[in-house]
């Protein structure tokens, strides 16, 4: 075996390492990557509102602002 296969064989195995190891290292938590929004859980209890955006042919467009 010369020394160039070798060395893409070590290349090789030194990116396994490497996804082996950020694959099993402990995260730290962050909203963003581990929930669905990325909000923290105070932003929920708010009240929710809606907007709705009316365009018809030939209408005037309307925009609703619903606050529940």
């Amino acid at each position: 075996m010369d020394w160039q296969a070798f060395g893409i064989v070590l290349h090789r195995c030194h990116y396994g390492a490497l996804l082996v190891w950020s694959r099993f290292r402990h995260r730290k938590f962050s909203f963003q990557r581990d929930t669905h929004c990325g909000c923290s859980a105070v932003a929920h209890s708010a009240p929710q509102s809606s907007i709705v955006f009316r365009a018809r042919k030939g209408k005037r467009p309307e925009v609703l602002v619903k606050m529940n």
